[in-house]
Parts: C-alpha cells; sequence; structure tokens
C-alpha cells in the first residue's frame, strides 16, 4: 500500500513522528512537503495537493495533519472521489475505512498525542472497506457527490 502524508505549520512535528513510525515498520510512505516546496502555504492547498494525489491513483491512502485535522478533512472533501474524516480515537479510525471507505485520515496535532496518533493510524491503514449494510450509504454518497459536482448531468 502506497501512503502519502503532508501537514501545514502547525503539525510538522506530529508529522515527523508518523513519518518515522510507518518507516520502521515498513510502509512505504511518501511525505509531499509542501511546505518545503511552497514556504507560508495554508492548509487549503496542502490538503488539496494530497487529495489530488489521491484522486489521480498515486497513493491509495492519504494522512493530512494540522491544528484540528478539521480544514484538510474539509479541503479534501472538495476533491472529486475523495473521501476523509477527521479521527482522534482508534475507533472512529477504524470506522472511517470500514464503513465509510475514506481514503484520507486527517487528525489535528493540537488535539491528539503522537502515541495514540500512531495507534490512529494503525488502526485506520489495516482496516478495510467491509461493505455489507454500509455499501448502499456509501453509494449514496458517491450519487450526492455526483449531483454536486455535475448538476447538469
Amino acid at each position: 500500500m502506497k501512503v502519502v502524508i503532508d501537514c501545514d505549520d502547525a503539525a510538522i512535528d506530529l508529522k515527523k513522528v508518523i513519518v518515522g513510525h510507518l518507516s520502521a515498520k515498513g510502509v512505504e510512505v511518501t511525505d509531499l512537503d509542501y511546505l518545503g516546496k511552497k514556504s507560508g502555504a495554508y492548509y487549503p492547498e496542502i490538503g488539496f495537493n494530497l487529495a489530488q494525489t489521491i484522486k489521480n491513483g498515486t497513493f491509495e491512502r492519504g494522512i493530512l495533519i494540522c491544528g484540528t485535522g478539521l480544514g484538510m478533512a474539509i479541503i479534501a472533501n472538495k476533491v472529486e472521489g475523495v473521501y476523509a474524516g477527521v479521527c482522534h480515537d482508534v475507533f472512529s479510525a477504524e470506522r472511517l475505512r470500514k464503513s465509510n471507505n475514506a481514503q484520507v485520515l486527517t487528525m489535528g496535532a493540537r488535539v491528539i498525542g503522537p502515541e495514540l496518533a500512531k495507534m490512529v493510524v494503525d488502526a485506520w491503514l489495516v482496516s478495510e472497506f467491509q461493505g455489507g449494510g454500509s455499501q448502499p450509504k456509501v453509494d449514496q454518497i458517491r450519487e450526492l457527490e455526483r449531483k454536486s459536482f455535475h448538476p447538469e448531468g
């Protein structure tokens, strides 16, 4: 599985922790380091950039970290076909994949500590979409998304 990660200026330290954690586990993780390429970039640009790499299939899963995780989730969800959610506990991280089939996990460095963040990331990465009763709900999200992005048809 190819995982991509990025953050804004509020979350650089937590991003480094997560990259080190995943690398030590043998997970192929790419740090986009958007801030390193464009100093002063705000979270919307950073999150949008990562979400585009999910949409175009370069990466299968993405992790975005900002102060709260909220802004990153909002912007990632603006990219058609990309589904993101904020998680600060293991159960929600599992459900983000198992029930909602989300490809992007967002977290807040001002909300979650590094040890719990590692557990949240691990739980999300090993979880897979289960379909079943969640399938028609995810299908409805996709249909409503299509209507939103393409209202003319």
